[in-house]
């Protein structure tokens, strides 16, 4: 049998291979199962449910969240389905144990209001950050792409002509989305005033739309800096994140009577339940107007 060490490579490879995972959660799901083995101390053929039924209990001893248990415990699920497949173990000891139940909190969102005051703050600048700026909000709330799309979006993904853009999402699955007029404006006079401007002569051939000052691929961390500056100097007091425009996105297309189906397919979920948290932000919005409005309410 191998020894721990490759098995462990092993699993990596065939997260990041069969399973298409990016490699931050191909590593999040390494750490969480080493932790596990450092915690369990036993060879894997001994390991049974309730062994892990202790370690559902130390974790929530160490006062562990539900949605760090749940991710554990999917990360470990994997681990002994691979193990199995390859005839490491006899059985997945995790078959039968249920995830905990994770109460899913309202994600956050803009008002309508909010997008425009936004938008418009930018638009008062004038400067090649905040035209840089514009274009990459607008291009968030026309498709509710994820910030990491976002910023791996290449030049040639874009048909501005058509009104689409190719995605490519998780796990490498592509989806074409629409992209609206002021959008497509937006992202016109940052190609043509801005993003020359940022190119480094030693690399002109930078295939990707958003770039930083230097010439390089403008960073998440960079997009999240962007993002805080703009919203203080809108005097916006929500909590933003870069994942805002995503659940604006989806919320207001929900709100302008948009078929769930159709929204999944824009997001780019593969299961529909993901889908449907808007759905429950829908009526909290519709109950929250009513009693503010209905007289009898």
């Amino acid at each position: 049998m191998k020894s721990l060490d490759n098995l462990i490579k092993d699993f990596y490879y065939y997260l990041l291979l069969e399973r298409k995972l990016s490699k931050t959660s191909s590593e999040f799901y390494l750490k969480d199962t080493q932790e596990f083995l450092d915690w369990i101390k036993k060879d894997l053929n001994e390991i049974f449910e309730e062994d892990i039924k202790r370690f559902i209990s130390h974790l929530r001893a160490k006062k562990r969240n539900p949605s760090t248990v749940a991710r554990k415990l999917s990360s470990l699920r994997s681990f002994f389905y691979f193990l199995n497949k390859e005839e490491i173990v006899p059985q997945n000891p995790l078959e039968d144990i249920e995830t905990p139940k994770i109460k899913r909190k309202l994600p956050q969102v803009l008002t309508i209001g909010e997008v425009e005051k936004l938008l418009n703050t930018i638009e008062t600048k004038k400067d090649n950050e905040s035209i840089r700026a514009k274009a990459m909000f607008e291009l968030l709330y026309a498709t509710g792409m994820r910030v990491s799309e976002v910023l791996n979006l290449k030049i040639n993904d874009l048909n501005l002509e058509e009104g689409f853009v190719r995605v490519i999402g998780k796990r490498n699955k592509e989806r074409i989305v629409p992209i609206g007029e002021p959008a497509i404006l937006a992202i016109k006079e940052y190609l043509n005033f801005v993003r020359p401007s940022f190119l480094n002569k030693k690399d002109i051939s930078n295939p990707y739309l958003f770039l930083n000052q230097k010439g390089g691929k403008l960073t998440r961390m960079g997009f999240w800096k962007i993002l805080k500056r703009y919203v203080k100097l809108a005097g916006i007091e929500k909590k933003i994140t870069p994942h805002t425009f995503r659940h604006t996105f989806a919320t207001h297309l929900l709100e302008g009577g948009a078929n769930l189906r159709i929204v999944q397919e824009l997001l780019g979920h593969s299961n529909i339940s993901t889908t449907q948290i808007y759905t429950k932000l829908n009526k909290e919005y519709l109950k929250q107007i009513y009693n503010i409005f209905h007289p009898r309410r």
